[in-house]
């Protein structure tokens, strides 16, 4: 791939690839903040699709909102951190990865398509998760 890239790019990726985690996140948030962008994939647009594939159950209806609760993060540690950081934006790098360590542990209360959808994204990294 970095053979198609400009030297000015490479030249750029090759300095990142030098940074540690701490500095590779200050520069995300500093990117973000100087472009108005969010390099974070939205949680909200992903739901509606999830919700309009199935109807809802009579017995759920009356329940608006479920807690998510991580109950064992499983063999691929990394990629449940990185899961929870995608759910929960406002968690750092160290939040995420105690939260994992917790488990089970409750991730967050969310109406019923995000949660479906953060339970998705969870086991999807290898994560066992609850609805409650």
């Amino acid at each position: 791939m970095t053979d198609k890239l400009s030297a000015k790019l490479t030249k750029i990726i090759d300095e990142v690839e030098k940074l540690t985690v701490l500095e590779l996140a200050d520069l995300v948030k500093a990117l973000e903040e100087k472009f108005n962008v969010s390099a974070a994939a939205p949680i909200a647009a992903a739901a509606p699709a999830v919700a309009a594939g199935a109807g809802p159950a009579p017995a759920e209806e009356a329940k608006s909102e479920y807690q998510v609760v991580l109950t064992s993060a499983g063999a691929n540690k990394i990629g449940v951190i990185k899961a929870l950081r995608e759910i929960k934006q406002e968690l750092g790098l160290k939040e995420a990865k105690d939260l994992a360590e917790a488990a089970p542990k409750e991730v967050g209360t969310f109406k019923k398509e995000e949660a479906e959808t953060a339970k998705k994204k969870l086991e999807a990294a290898g994560a066992q998760v609850e609805l409650k």
